[in-house]
């Protein structure tokens, strides 16, 4: 008998934290690297809410929480659902977790039993199917095309839908494409969603305001009512409001579903950290100036690097409607030469020879389900970026 629980063997470990991490040893070690790896705005916390964080120390809340959250920031969430998403949820459908990672593994381990199926778009998030399998069910996934955008289209989920599907996974806009769904695209996937009312939708929005170009964010709940009881919509103040260390993500969904996750995580973690959560009540209750700033920040950052990678040799790059990272095609740099006589067999290959020749870290697409790709974070200043992609076009050119 094995010490270690066979459920390990069905999972792989996170390639962005490992290639991050590599990153971080190689620059402790006096190498002159650029990260690009790593999913986490680069902008400090709004002075608001590390305000709010600060009064709600002095004032001692500090013990522990209700398992789903603290009453103030589950009405928080339940009136920024009705402000944003023409969603309207009680509190007690809403949930809070110790970041969105939680609140999907959550959800997950609460409904999944063997034999269950979730359907995953690729590319995805590189958690998906780990948690999918980690819980018991099976991913199946359905491929995207960068001439779609990376967009999952009506026929192809059509077809993967079966007796067996509990969930489809649908995170818009998207991590790692930045991908974003229309109002029109979403409604083609919703039609498909009404003809199988046995699947669940469990929609991941983090990035939902970090949308570009007059870009009309919708949720899949939002888009057709008549999902309301069979989805569960996950955000979180990771992304928008430069929370990532304060670990809070939140959900709203039916009532029989949040109770359930709520067993789950009372065995678990019971509730999330309290000065996080007064801090969540200020970033969704409070101004919300930052987040013009960020976008518009972010947006010069998207089209400076879109601009540059597509005028480096053997890379082609899309624009992505939302989030802060963009997702190239490095195909036609298969099966050529580094100086040193390497050939780039994968995009694993290029983003590994990239890291050593340049010190540009990368993740490569395949890590996420779809490749040749690789995934770069613009989640850095204007003068980092140019540097980065400097030498990405200088090492592309030195390949033959």
């Amino acid at each position: 008998m094995g010490f270690l629980s066979d459920a390990l063997s069905r999972i792989k470990p996170s390639a962005t934290i490992v290639i991050t991490q590599k990153a971080r040893e190689l620059k402790a070690e006096g190498v002159d690297v650029i990260s690009l790896s790593v999913g986490e705005p680069d902008f400090d916390t709004p002075e608001n809410v590390k305000e709010a964080a600060i009064a709600a120390i002095r004032r001692g809340e500090t013990k522990y929480t209700p398992v789903s959250g603290i009453v103030p920031l589950r009405e928080a969430i339940a009136k920024k659902f009705k402000r944003e998403n023409d969603l309207d949820y009680k509190p007690s459908q809403t949930i809070v977790g110790t970041g969105g990672k939680q609140v999907i593994y959550n959800a997950l381990l609460a409904t999944l039993n063997p034999g269950d199926e979730v359907i995953i778009p690729r590319p995805y998030w590189v958690s998906y199917p780990e948690m999918v399998g980690l819980c018991g069910g099976t991913p199946v996934f359905v491929d995207t095309t960068m001439d779609d955008n990376f967009k999952l289209q009506a026929e192809p989920l059509e077809r993967a839908i079966t007796p067996k599907t509990k969930w489809i996974i649908l995170n818009s806009p998207s991590n790692p494409s930045g991908a974003a769904y229309s109002r029109d695209e979403m409604k083609v996937i919703t039609d498909v969603l009404m003809r199988h009312p046995h699947v669940w939708v469990l929609t991941d929005d983090m990035y939902e305001h970090l949308v570009y170009d007059d870009f009309k964010f919708v949720t899949p709940a939002q888009v057709e009512p008549n999902l309301y009881e069979r989805t569960l919509t996950m955000n979180g103040v990771s992304k928008a409001y430069a929370m990532t260390g304060w670990r809070i993500g939140y959900a709203a969904g039916p009532e029989k579903l949040i109770k359930a996750m709520d067993f789950v995580q009372g065995q678990q973690t019971s509730g999330a950290a309290s000065i996080s959560q007064w801090a969540a009540v200020e970033a969704l209750d409070g101004t919300q100036a930052h987040l013009d700033v960020f976008r518009k920040a972010f947006a010069e950052r998207r089209e400076l690097v879109v601009s540059m990678l597509n005028q480096t040799k053997y890379l082609k790059c899309p624009m992505p409607e939302g989030a802060f990272y963009v997702y190239p095609s490095c195909a036609e740099a298969i099966g050529k030469r580094t100086p040193g006589g390497k050939v780039i067999e994968s995009d694993e290959d290029f983003v590994s020879e990239l890291l050593s020749a340049e010190g540009v870290a990368a993740v490569h697409g395949s890590a996420f389900g779809l490749g040749p790709n690789l995934r770069i974070s613009y989640a850095t200043s204007n003068k980092v970026l140019e540097d980065a992609c400097s030498r990405i076009q200088r090492f592309c050119g030195s390949l033959g």
